[in-house]
């Protein structure tokens, strides 16, 4: 049975009215079904970074980032069907950006898909807004409790069509430079992570640091439950981001599925270890959170290259590499608080150069057409071609988005960072209307206590003037 084929006479697969458009795909009707399902799951990453980012900060500022996480996915599908989709996938596209020939989602519906021939282009289309939309959502983690939403949302917008849609062109578009290479990357070490890890550390840099009015409370996460859910909502929505990626319901896609789960166990063990012997033989549920997503990030660009014995071992060094940077922001000079760079941007660097190590083409053709040798095949070049990817992804992303940021800085409106006092009180007062996290109870409570405490302050009592003879003559004394 042949796969269905691409006609540019028809770039919309056909017209529904005259042709059965789903008749191309009778017998491969499993890999779209699949995909499609892999979609789904990756959509919970969404929420589940809200849940993570909005635990990790502390209460006055968890809010903002609960709301972030559902406005960035819907800026992104916006900017997604306007023309990113276009920008990063058009058949016609240039070695560095697709040109608008999908503009508007243009012909884009039943046609073989530019990923893969047996997966209907609006289904490819679906998923791939899902990526961009979750590492949208990553990059805002650099305006940590300081910047404000409106220019986060107008910055995510610019982002995602002047960062992330070239990078994803150069790297998964059969026209792009790195694609052509070629570099290695599965599932989108460099587009997603390595972009998302330096663009928040811009996004860091420009703002500036956090106030610090020395309160305990301050660096620490105010719930650690909800660091928790959100690490098992992306967790169980990696599955799909990697397992979806080979685009086909193969071997391949099943193998990269297994090493999602097995990075992300060594990931978690690798850091636990790190922090129990760091911290007097004490745990920490934020580092086995943190040590689980390490692995996750280092197994993405690999996931579909390696065996799992090899994902164990790239999973337990990113996390352990990681783990080991804790105080990265400080040699960096940095608040970049919510160790987006750490995670994500150098996990990503370590996982795309170990891509380039361990990478089999007795891996890669499980799908029954991908020939991809690394290092241990004995093609050493792979790992220089990783490299070119690492330092090329890295470059771009932070100056662009340094450039994009100070443009924005710059015009009237577009404020980047709130007032000092806003970022004293908490965004969540500061940029939202009637809601707050918690009881409010427990802040009206809070009032009563502070407004009794100014009420029975002591005061010091007004001078008075009194006479008083000295010598025989009256002399004032102030009393």
């Amino acid at each position: 049975m042949s796969s269905p084929a691409f006609n540019s006479s028809e770039p919309k697969g056909g017209d529904p009215l005259l042709v059965d458009v789903n008749a191309q795909y009778v017998g491969f009707e499993y890999h779209y079904t699949y995909l499609v399902f892999c979609g789904f799951i990756v959509w919970l990453i969404i929420p589940g970074i809200g849940l993570l980012y909005g635990g990790l900060a502390r209460r006055k500022s968890a809010l903002a980032l609960l709301f972030q996480s559902l406005m960035v996915a819907a800026v992104t599908t916006f900017q997604w069907m306007f023309w990113g989709y276009s920008l990063a996938y058009s058949r016609t596209a240039g070695p560095f950006i697709g040109d608008l020939a999908n503009f508007g989602m243009k012909n884009v519906m039943a046609a073989p898909s530019p990923g893969s021939a047996v997966i209907p282009e609006i289904v490819f289309c679906l998923y791939q807004l899902l990526f961009c939309a979750c590492t949208v959502q990553i990059v805002i983690g650099g305006a940590f409790e300081r910047g404000r939403i409106v220019p986060s949302l107008v910055f995510g917008f610019f982002w995602a069509t002047l960062v992330y849609c070239p990078i994803a062109c150069w790297t998964w578009n059969p026209n792009g430079w790195l694609y052509k290479l070629p570099s290695l990357d599965f599932a989108g070490g460099g587009p997603v992570h390595i972009s998302s890890g330096w663009s928040a550390l811009a996004y860091a840099f420009v703002l500036g640091k956090r106030k610090h009015s020395g309160d305990k409370s301050h660096g620490k996460p105010h719930n650690t439950t909800l660091v928790f859910l959100g690490t098992v909502l992306i967790w169980f929505g990696w599955f799909g981001f990697n397992g979806g990626s080979a685009l086909n319901a193969t071997v391949r896609a099943m193998l990269a599925a297994f090493n999602t789960n097995t990075a992300a166990s060594t990931g978690m063990i690798g850091w636990v270890t790190v922090d129990y012997f760091k911290y007097g033989r004490k745990f920490s549920v934020v580092g086995a959170c943190s040590g689980a997503i390490a692995g996750l990030v280092g197994i993405t660009p690999a996931a579909g290259y390696v065996g799992v014995w090899l994902a164990a071992v790239i999973g337990f060094i990113t996390a352990v590499v990681c783990s080991l940077l804790q105080n990265l922001n400080e040699w960096l000079h940095i608040d970049e608080g919510m160790d987006v760079f750490k995670l994500h941007g150098v996990g990503g660097m370590v996982g795309s150069f170990l891509t380039g190590i361990f990478a089999s083409a007795s891996i890669s053709m499980l799908d029954g057409v991908t020939s991809a040798p690394g290092g241990i095949d004995g093609n050493g070049i792979q790992v220089g071609k990783q490299f070119a990817e690492i330092t090329a992804i890295s470059a771009y992303s932070f100056l662009m988005s340094c450039a994009l940021l100070y443009i924005l800085k710059y015009i009237p409106g577009m404020h980047l960072r709130v007032t000092e006092e806003a970022e004293m009180m908490g965004l969540d007062i500061d940029q939202f209307f009637d809601e707050q996290i918690g009881d409010w109870g427990m802040f009206e409570e809070m009032d009563r206590r502070k407004m009794a405490m100014e009420i029975s302050a002591p005061t010091t009592p007004p001078m008075q003037e009194v006479q008083e003879p000295v010598d025989g003559e009256k002399k004032v004394a102030s009393v």
